[in-house]
């Protein structure tokens, strides 16, 4: 085998599993990223992805691969900077293992990400809200399911993955009731539930009827649901609510934007960042910041209090149609 293949294993079976022992879902990524690429080299350099060895993985060709994710796989930024993120890491591991490389290797890692534009996040007003979780049937199975898995995720913020992993010994509708769960980067945290929601839980939990260790959320065969029918089922509500409530069909809406919407609640409610993202399980305090960019009252409030004495508050409007004509040129 080759210096490449021995080191690529090692880096998956030692540094990966068992020094830092990821989750499965950062497995699984980097194991995407860097199998599309020996493909790639593979196709470039006319060798079989077992005979290529590090001098193959050239700072040219990582780069040629990153061109080819976004032009050829029409990849955004964000996915090329974390694939690049997975090659840096193999090579960071290569460079204690072949010192001889160095050169080459310190080239590859001198390899910036790219920047990319961050637009404001998406979030559902309370009328949207109400209105997705008004769209399931209660009176069937598959109803009950899903307003309550989605109640809880408007009002958690729990991760997609977070919402699929728990289990019924997860939550505790005794005084202090919450839900507990294992996040990003193995953290443990417990999230507080409403009142209404505790009500909704405690009824799916006795039609439920499993043992404590039984996923909370499952399919009518009794598998625990994945990602994908999560935003399945997701896009299938939006489309029926979206009668009700048209603003929800100019959104994309997606698990994701349920937890933006829990922070937004947090937010318009005064909730401090720095508990925000204790609430949403974020590493850095700056993550939570998005938020502050994304909500227009609280700017307006802003500059409320910073307009001169003599100014009456509120925005300017138009008085003519002609002039509003020409303010939005």
């Amino acid at each position: 085998m080759t210096a490449l293949a021995t080191t690529l294993q090692a880096f998956f079976t030692d540094r990966m599993a068992r020094q830092r022992q990821v989750s499965p879902n950062t497995l699984a990524a980097y194991r995407d990223a860097l199998r599309l690429l020996l493909v790639f080299a593979a196709d470039k350099k006319g060798k079989e992805p077992s005979k290529l060895d590090i001098d193959d993985l050239d700072a040219p060709l990582i780069s040629a691969f990153l061109d080819d994710l976004e032009h050829q796989r029409k990849n955004g930024a964000r996915t090329r900077n974390a694939r690049l993120a997975a090659i840096r890491s193999l090579f960071r591991y290569a460079a204690l293992r072949h010192p001889d490389h160095a050169a080459l290797i310190a080239r590859v890692l001198a390899i910036p990400p790219k920047r990319f534009d961050r637009r404001l996040v998406t979030f559902l007003a309370e009328p949207e809200i109400s209105a997705l979780l008004a769209a399931p049937d209660l009176s069937t199975w598959t109803g009950r399911r899903d307003h309550t898995l989605f109640s809880l995720a408007a009002q958690t913020g729990l991760r997609a993955s977070e919402l699929i992993g728990l289990r019924c010994a997860d939550v505790h509708l005794a005084a202090g009731a919450h839900v507990s769960c294992q996040g990003k980067g193995r953290k443990q945290r417990i999230t507080p539930l409403t009142s209404g929601l505790v009500s909704t839980l405690r009824v799916w939990l006795a039609e439920r009827g499993d043992p404590p260790g039984a996923p909370l959320f499952v399919t009518r065969s009794g598998k625990a649901l994945s990602r994908d029918a999560l935003e399945h089922r997701l896009a299938k509500y939006v489309q029926m609510a979206g009668g009700v409530c048209p603003t929800l069909m100019q959104k994309s809406v997606t698990m994701h934007v349920l937890r933006h919407s829990a922070a937004m609640r947090l937010l318009q409610a005064g909730i401090d960042t720095s508990v925000i993202a204790l609430w949403l399980g974020h590493e850095n305090v700056e993550t939570t910041q998005v938020y502050l960019h994304a909500d227009l009252a609280i700017k307006e409030r802003a500059l409320a209090r910073t307009r001169p004495a003599e100014t009456q508050p509120g925005r300017f409007r138009p008085t003519d149609k002609l002039l509003a004509f020409l303010e939005a040129l």
